[in-house]
């Protein structure tokens, strides 16, 4: 998954972790060999788990009127992910459609839900809390 710039959304911590969940999707669709991929997986769900959870607080914490759509899409691709696992490890190659239609999910999301975030927290002035900074 090549970074674009069109993913930068004028929030640092948000545009930081987005660029990580973007280097998990590059690992997962170029790993090699069953135990590869799913170290490559297990990861990309580790940060996943990360990077949603960080959203949730600043969504709290702001008062971010959508949380509910927001956080619903979240819980969904990150079971998605998990349900995978199986499927992956009966067959490999998945994952690289899997990397594929993460980039397609991604894009759209960030264009849309994750701008809308960025967008409210410089509206109302919000600076994450020392502990909801970082994943």
């Amino acid at each position: 998954m090549d970074w674009k710039e069109d993913y930068v959304l004028g929030h640092g911590p948000m545009d930081e972790t987005h660029r990580d969940f973007a280097d998990a999707v590059t690992d997962l669709g170029e790993a090699e060999g069953v135990e590869s991929v799913l170290s490559s997986l297990d990861a990309l769900i580790e940060h996943t788990d990360e990077h949603f959870a960080q959203e949730q607080r600043w969504m709290e914490e702001c008062g971010f009127p959508p949380i509910h759509c927001h956080e619903g899409e979240h819980v969904r691709v990150l079971q998605s992910l998990k349900d995978m696992r199986p499927n992956i490890q009966a067959d490999p190659g998945i994952a690289r459609i899997l990397a594929r239609e993460l980039e397609v999910w991604f894009a759209q999301h960030a264009a849309t839900m994750d701008d809308a975030l960025a967008f409210y927290m410089r509206q109302v002035d919000y600076v994450p809390t020392a502990g909801s900074a970082k994943p």
